[in-house]
């Protein structure tokens, strides 16, 4: 048993399905938090009266929440047990979910959503720990698969009914909704409460706290960075350079400090290793491609005028192939063959990416059903398997638990904003080069600019009688479907790119895991060769033995 997890007794079936509902139920519910704000930003901005740049913060400082506290509550787990844990944590999830009934402004909607955050960070191992109490021992496995991917069930959900959730109460309809789904939550795990854990003494260290002081601030400004990058813009912003040195230094500090500790909190060295490195970057790498989701598809669609409630089949193809993802990965999942799925779900990302840059202004969610179907399958599918690589290490070693617990929360997080900073500041600039390249062609010597424009001007003549207003309007209109071309064509861009990415990530693993395989069997060849030298030193001592007697 790890360190501050609960035993695992033998549970009749009934309580099995319970407890696989309750984590289920949990881990969705701790996801659906931020999912429900991500997919109605442009509702909220208009009921807070907000621009761009400032709406764009409630989902920055969730993550800046979510990102810095679990340095803390594996260690929290340890030593307070996990009952404590639980309802300690469900208890304050509910009231930070009644305190969003009661913002009125954004600066306190901001500070209410960091709290959820921080709050929400402890359901993702709760869900997990639940759904591994109802399987036995041979399927705990499948239950980690299931417990991992149940997360990535929130986005589609958030699309799917979060329209009707709005005609409620405008935005409080979303937080009645996420508040009735904490207090089941709550009510569940009061009635059917884990198993007991080992508790441990002394865990917690005083230079603990100074590592999260520096950590948890640190990673916040890049989260902030990363997260208002695109919309303030990298080079015109002086803040943005201001707060990304500023969290180079205090995560360098922290680095510097664990790394000279006798018992660190986060085990630098271990973290330092080849392969972990390398985990580390194939699980960013995917969360960088996978952002075509949300920035890529989703946004392509908005770009078009399309609301939430016009991409719900849309949404339902995602969640079909997050559940398919989630099935599929909890009965094939083999500790021997965890590469597989990662290079599987690399393929996927890139065939689906292929697929969307062939959009045009007629493309519309039933176009992108296939794709992103193919996306979700790839999101639930490769989770479990990447958290899995290196557990062997952390099963030997508990200590490295936090360790690996950061960096699949910070590989998982980050990896996320990294992408929607890359592919929607790719996306801005091959926006503007598309816009140039089109607006040099709109020449009034062309006859077909020239009938384009005689066509918006029949179009506005029954309108407006005023035949230079109608003329000008007409250019109007003309530039408005060149700019919408442009966005067309750069998201075609940004759809050849993240498949770029995933192809380039996927060539890399497939290298890694053929060399490994190679070097695994040269070493099983000399291996073979010297105990056959041995055997044959064996025997001639043997026979030199028997020649002397």
């Amino acid at each position: 048993m790890m360190p501050g997890s609960p035993s695992t007794p033998v549970h009749p079936n009934h309580k099995r399905v319970a407890f696989g509902i309750i984590g289920l139920l949990i881990s969705v519910t701790g996801a659906l938090s931020n999912a429900l704000v991500t997919a109605n930003l442009t509702n909220l901005q208009g009921v807070f009266g907000a621009y761009n740049n400032e709406i764009a913060w409630l989902p920055a400082v969730y993550v800046m929440g979510n990102i810095s506290i679990n340095l803390l509550l594996v260690k929290f787990r340890q030593q307070f047990g996990l009952r404590t844990f639980t309802e300690a944590f469900l208890v304050l999830y509910v009231l930070v979910a009644f305190f969003h009934l009661l913002v009125n402004d954004l600066s306190s909607a901001i500070v209410v959503r960091t709290a959820h955050g921080m709050v929400a960070a402890a359901l993702s191992s709760l869900g997990i720990y639940y759904q591994i109490q109802a399987w036995p021992a041979r399927h705990r496995l499948k239950a980690l698969a299931i417990g991992l991917a149940a997360s990535q069930l929130a986005i589609p959900l958030a699309r799917l009914f979060s329209t009707e959730l709005l005609e409620l109460e405008e935005w409080r309809g979303l937080y009645l909704f996420e508040l009735g789904l904490a207090m089941i939550c709550l009510g569940g795990v009061l009635v059917l409460k884990l198993p007991p854990s080992q508790r441990y003494r002394g865990v917690f260290e005083k230079k603990d706290f100074l590592t999260f002081l520096l950590m948890a601030p640190g990673m916040g400004l890049f989260c902030a960075v990363l997260s208002l990058g695109r919309i303030e813009w990298w080079t015109s912003t002086p803040w943005l350079g201001i707060c990304s040195a500023l969290g180079l230094v205090l995560v360098v500090a922290a680095v510097v400090l664990e790394h000279n500790r006798a018992n660190p909190l986060i085990n630098t060295r271990w973290l330092g290793r080849g392969e972990i490195v390398r985990l580390g970057i194939v699980m960013i790498m995917l969360r960088v491609t996978l952002a075509e989701q949300n920035t890529g598809a989703i946004g392509f669609l908005q770009q078009l005028g399309l609301q939430n409630d016009q991409m719900q089949g849309l949404a339902l193809a995602i969640l079909l192939g997050v559940i398919a993802g989630m099935i599929t990965s909890a009965l094939t999942i083999n500790v021997k063959h965890l590469n597989w799925p990662i290079l599987l779900s690399l393929l996927l990302i890139m065939l689906a990416s292929l697929m969307d840059a062939q959009s045009s202004p007629l493309t519309r969610g039933n176009n992108m059903y296939f794709s992103q179907f193919l996306l979700g399958f790839s999101s639930a599918f490769f989770i479990a398997p990447a958290l899995l690589i290196n557990i062997g290490s952390v099963v030997q070693q508990p200590k490295n638990l936090i360790s690996l617990v950061v960096l699949f929360g910070m590989s998982q997080n980050l990896g996320g904003l990294i992408g929607s900073a890359l592919l929607g500041t790719f996306q801005n600039w091959r926006e503007k080069y598309h816009s140039n390249l089109l607006g040099d062609q709109l020449n009034y010597l062309d006859p077909n600019v020239t009938e384009r424009l005689s066509q918006y001007a029949s179009q506005f003549s029954s309108l407006l009688n005023d035949s230079t207003l109608s003329a000008a309007q007409s250019v109007v209109q003309l530039q408005s479907a060149a700019t919408l071309q442009a966005n067309v064509l750069a998201y075609n861009d940004t759809y050849m790119l993240t498949a770029g990415l995933a192809m380039l990530t996927l060539i890399w693993a497939v290298w890694r895991v053929l060399r490994q395989h190679y070097l695994k069997r040269q070493q099983a060849k000399r291996e073979a060769a010297a105990e056959l030298a041995a055997r044959r030193a064996m025997q001639q001592s043997s026979s030199a033995i028997t020649a002397g007697k």
